[in-house]
C-alpha cells in the first residue's frame, strides 16, 4: 500500500508541474469565470437561471472538451514511460506491477477530476458571495457525472497505454476513440432509425453503451424531462427507462466501464514485454 500511494503521489506531483495541467486547469477554471463576466447567472433557459444556468453551461462544453483532455493527457502514462525507460527505473525497486499500474492510475484520476470539480465549486463560492441560490441537487448529480465520466475514460486511456507501445499511435488513437464517442454514434444511430433499418430496443441499447451519450442525456434531463432539446435518441431513452433509475445507471456504468478497462489494460500490461 505504501508503494501504490508512493506511485500515485509521484504521478500528481509529475503532473501538477507539466504544462498540460496548467492550460487544464485554467480551461476550467476559466469557463466558470467567463460565464460570470458574459453575464450567464442574469439569463433565463427552459426556466432555470441562475447557478442552475451556469452549471448547465459548464456541463455542456465539459462534455465535449473533458474526455479528450483525459486521453491526450493519459494515453501517454505508461507509454511515455516505457519510452523514456521511466518504467525500467522504477521497476529497479521494490515495486510490483500492480503497485505501479494501479498507483499511476490513482494519481492520474486526482489530477483530472479535482480540477473540474474544484471549477464547479469555485462558481457556488462567487454564487454564494454574489446572494445566488446554490441548486445542490444540479451541484451533486454533476458531480457524481464528472466522477463517472473521468473514471470511464481514465479507464480507456490507461488501457490503450497498456496495448500500444508507441506514445504518437496512442496519440492517435484515443482522438479516434473520442470522434467516435462524441459524434459517430450517434450520426449512425440516427440514420439508422430515419431509415427503420433498426429497432428502438436495439438503438437504445447501442446508446446506453456510450458513456458520453448517457452523460449527456442525464446532465440535460434535470432542466428539460423530456428531453426535446436532445433528439430522437435520447426521448427513446427515458421513454423506457424511469428518469431515477437512469440517472443512477448513468454514474455508475461508467465507473464500472472504466475499472473494467483499467483491468484489461493491467491484464494486457504484466503479460506484454515492459521495455
Amino acid at each position: 500500500m505504501e508503494n501504490l500511494l508512493l506511485i500515485a503521489f509521484l504521478d500528481v506531483k509529475e503532473s501538477v508541474r507539466a504544462r498540460w495541467f496548467v492550460v487544464y486547469t485554467l480551461v476550467f477554471g476559466g469557463l466558470i469565470a467567463l460565464f460570470f463576466i458574459a453575464g450567464v447567472t442574469e439569463s433565463q433557459v427552459m426556466g432555470f437561471s441562475g447557478l442552475s444556468r451556469l452549471l448547465l453551461m459548464y456541463i455542456q462544453v465539459t462534455i465535449v472538451i473533458l474526455p479528450i483532455f483525459i486521453l491526450i493527457t493519459t494515453v501517454r502514462s505508461i507509454s511515455g514511460d516505457r519510452d523514456n525507460h521511466i518504467l525500467e527505473y522504477m521497476l529497479s525497486f521494490p515495486i510490483s506491477l500492480p503497485q505501479y499500474y494501479w498507483g499511476k492510475i490513482i494519481g492520474r484520476f486526482t489530477t483530472v477530476f479535482l480540477p473540474v470539480f474544484f471549477a464547479m465549486m469555485l462558481a457556488l463560492i462567487i454564487g454564494t458571495i454574489k446572494g445566488a441560490q446554490i441548486p445542490w441537487n444540479i451541484f451533486l448529480l454533476y458531480s457524481g457525472l464528472l466522477f463517472a465520466l473521468c473514471a470511464a475514460f481514465l479507464g480507456i486511456s490507461f488501457l490503450i497505454s497498456s496495448v500500444v507501445k508507441s506514445s504518437e499511435v496512442a496519440l492517435g488513437l484515443s482522438f479516434f476513440v473520442w470522434i467516435v464517442l462524441l459524434a459517430f454514434i450517434d450520426i449512425a444511430l440516427i440514420s439508422f432509425m430515419m431509415q427503420k433499418r433498426l429497432s428502438e430496443e436495439v438503438i437504445i441499447a447501442i446508446s446506453l453503451i456510450n458513456p458520453m451519450e448517457i452523460f449527456r442525456v442525464a446532465a440535460i434531463s434535470l432542466f428539460d424531462p423530456e428531453l426535446t432539446v436532445m433528439g430522437p435518441v435520447a426521448f427513446y431513452i427515458l421513454d423506457h427507462i424511469r428518469l431515477s433509475l437512469f440517472i443512477l445507471f448513468s454514474i455508475v456504468y461508467p465507473i464500472l466501464l472504466g475499472l473494467g478497462f483499467a483491468f484489461f489494460g493491467f491484464y494486457i500490461f504484466k503479460k506484454t514485454d515492459l521495455v
